[in-house]
């Protein structure tokens, strides 16, 4: 069976947020305590339906959260290459979401995106980016 380049992006996509998630809560917590959600909505000033909406399973929480609390929380332990990771992935995300034509080029780049964060956050989960990669180049 084929795979998309949409698909593996989608499938990065999802690796990216369950390695994500423990670094960011445990970043989230050190910041703001173990009750740090209705301090981080308040931050971003999301309304109240979409406070509901809160979880570190949703990739693109997780990006906005890293982006807009990096000095903060994230800049702290992460450089600017990792923010600029950060940026790169909100950018593939809206598009993967938005359904729009992913290149070779461009699907690898948002794997290798996905694999270099997960890297730097010492997710497990970097590893699982190596074969999709090497498949992509096929």
């Amino acid at each position: 069976m084929t795979v998309s380049n949409s698909q593996r992006v989608g499938g990065a996509l999802k690796v990216l947020s369950t390695g994500l998630a423990p670094f960011i809560e445990r970043e989230l917590i050190s910041a703001y305590g173990d009750e740090w959600a209705p301090t981080v909505v308040d931050l971003l000033g999301m309304e109240p339906y979409q406070a509901k909406k809160v979880s570190l399973d949703d990739v693109q929480f997780q990006l906005r959260v890293m982006w807009k609390l990096w000095q903060p929380v994230f800049g702290r332990v992460l450089g600017q290459s990792e923010r600029t990771l950060v940026s790169e992935l909100i950018d593939a995300r809206n598009a993967w979401a938005h359904q729009e034509r992913f290149t070779t080029d461009d699907a690898y780049r948002a794997l290798d995106s996905v694999q270099r964060l997960l890297t730097a956050v010492s997710a497990e989960e970097a590893d699982q980016l190596e074969e999709s990669k090497q498949d992509l180049l096929r």
